[in-house]
């Protein structure tokens, strides 16, 4: 694939036409029919402090307390728009040819054979007699139009902005006719919780947390935060002084073994580079300010949680915390998601039910694929038979299908990636690759792909 494609991909493309499925109703479920509360985090990685990592969220870390953890999640896309189209569709990029930034209201369109007649996952929960809200960056932008019984949109953008920007400009070295402006920064703005936008979403959901529902309802909360600019108020900064501050293992020379293809991915000028981080004295506060990111919404989860606990549904909801992809923090050279090594597709999930065990954690790679059959299951629901996942229900509760868990992840057409248990495989849409073995490289920094004492172990997760 020629550069300026992966250009077109970042950017957002692939416009389609829009259409609309009729719903067809079935009666109200019973009452005690678990709720949901469906809650997504951009661009987290899995630096949360119940995944062992350095992030102060105690109220993650509760909910994963309450539940089951999956320390090995993979998304189907490292971008927002594809990524989030597959999980809410329950199907794979691959199959709806959506690798781009598809408009929320142009995935289900009647030229794409596969989406014209897709049930969203709110809208399964709907034709199933459930009342459905949501707020947040839930799809690419919020939801498409008439999805959601209730909704409380999405503020525009990923605000709010200081007058002018604190350290990047937005471009970097890129050419401005062939790539956007990126809304990375990092700063301590605005001066209180109050003045964030997912500080109103969270009063949204806690306002309908309140109420009284004569159905079971399907509440989706979508975070704005941890995705860039990385600006949240002073105190979140102040949980982590600089000197304390450690930053990701880096390799001057990493990607001296990567196929062109791969290193054209990874060709965003836009981004500060890590070489231009660590000279000009900004990598640890990248880091410092992308952990506040994560403590601040740990703490805006944190509010959604008491008020659930204190209202008549804290027994009977069922909870799962996503992200849409993981976040490089200048692993590869860069600071951003669009790759397919493991640090920008692994993100964390966390499943909390009534009937699940508690406390449990999962290290075995899977899919957010996984979510929408998953929550179908757990609800009691019939399955959907155009999910492309599995349920991770007899996972959680029986440790099954553990020894032969994978994950798939791709970027752009044919390029793909797998993850299993200790390997990664990439296989690029000119036949390149590259292979890791997670028991010797963690960091991914020696690309395998050509060493025959892995030959059969490459085969075998080609024919997956």
């Amino acid at each position: 694939m020629k550069i300026y494609n992966y250009v077109f991909l970042i950017l957002g493309t692939m416009l389609l036409p829009s259409c609309h499925e009729k719903k067809n109703r079935t009666d109200t479920l019973e009452e005690k029919q678990p709720n949901i509360l469906f809650i997504g985090v951009d661009d987290l990685n899995t630096m949360i402090g119940s995944f062992d990592g350095p992030a102060k969220t105690p109220n993650i870390d509760r909910l994963a307390a309450m539940g089951v953890s999956f320390t090995d999640a993979h998304c189907q896309a490292p971008l927002c728009g594809p990524s989030r189209a597959s999980l809410m569709t329950g199907l794979r990029p691959s199959t709806t040819g959506i690798y781009g930034m598809t408009p929320d209201n142009e995935i289900r369109r009647e030229g794409n054979s596969t989406t014209k007649d897709i049930t969203f996952l709110q809208e399964y929960f709907e034709n199933h007699g459930y009342h459905t809200m949501g707020i947040g960056k839930l799809f690419h932008i919020h939801a498409p139009d008439s999805t959601f019984n209730e909704s409380g949109g999405r503020v525009k953008g990923f605000g709010p902005y200081p007058e002018e920007r604190f350290v990047w400009d937005g471009f970097g070295t890129a050419d401005r006719k062939k790539y956007g402006r990126t809304s990375t920064d990092w700063g301590a703005f605005p001066e209180n919780d109050t003045l964030m936008p997912d500080h109103k979403s969270v009063d949204w959901v806690i306002d309908r947390l309140h109420k009284k529902y004569d159905k079971p309802f399907f509440m989706g909360l979508g975070f704005l935060r941890v995705h860039v600019p990385l600006y949240v108020p002073q105190k979140w900064f102040d949980l982590y002084p600089l000197d304390d501050i450690k930053t990701p293992p880096y390799k001057a020379n990493d990607l001296e073994d990567i196929p062109p293809v791969g290193l054209q991915i990874n060709d965003l000028p836009m981004m500060p580079t890590t070489d231009w981080a660590k000279e000009n004295g900004e990598w640890k506060k990248i880091v410092q300010a992308y952990l506040a990111c994560i403590s601040y919404v740990d703490y805006e989860l944190g509010r959604v949680l008491e008020a659930l606990e204190h209202s008549e549904y804290g027994d009977n909801t069922i909870i799962v915390l996503w992200s849409d992809h993981g976040y490089r923090l200048g692993e590869k050279g860069t600071f951003a998601k669009h790759a397919l090594w493991e640090t920008a597709t692994k993100a964390p999930l966390i499943f909390s039910a009534p009937n699940l065990p508690k406390g449990k954690k999962i290290d075995a790679p899977v899919e957010m694929l996984s979510i929408y059959p998953t929550l179908l299951e757990l609800s009691g629901l019939p399955k959907y038979s155009k999910n492309e996942g599995i349920s991770l229900v007899n996972m959680m509760k029986n440790n099954e299908g553990l020894v032969d868990a994978h994950a798939i992840t791709t970027f752009g057409m044919n390029n793909h990636t797998i993850k299993t248990n200790g390997y990664r495989y990439i296989r690029y849409e000119d036949g390149t690759e590259e292979f890791y073995d997670h028991s010797t490289d963690p960091n991914e920094w020696t690309n395998q792909a050509k060493n025959l004492k892995y030959k059969s172990q490459i085969e075998r997760m080609k024919d997956t």
